[in-house]
């Protein structure tokens, strides 16, 4: 199954950071599609639930220090 989320992620603030999460997610194994916009700080992860879960990339977020802001 195909799960997508949004979420916020408040320390977005360049062009590189930009760059990291949908580096560093991307590389994920499960992960089809990531899209991280720097003007709203949200970024958008796609992913197969079968192989990945958002656990998974809660915490390699985290790892990478732009965690996702909780609600």
């Amino acid at each position: 199954m195909t799960t997508t989320r949004t979420f916020r992620v408040p320390n977005i603030s360049c062009a590189h950071c930009v760059y990291t999460i949908e580096r560093e997610l991307g590389a994920l194994k499960g992960v089809t599609s990531v899209h991280a916009d720097q003007a709203s700080q949200l970024v958008t992860v796609e992913w197969q639930e079968s192989q990945v879960t958002w656990e998974d990339i809660r915490a390699l977020l985290q790892e990478i220090n732009y965690p996702p802001e909780t609600a």
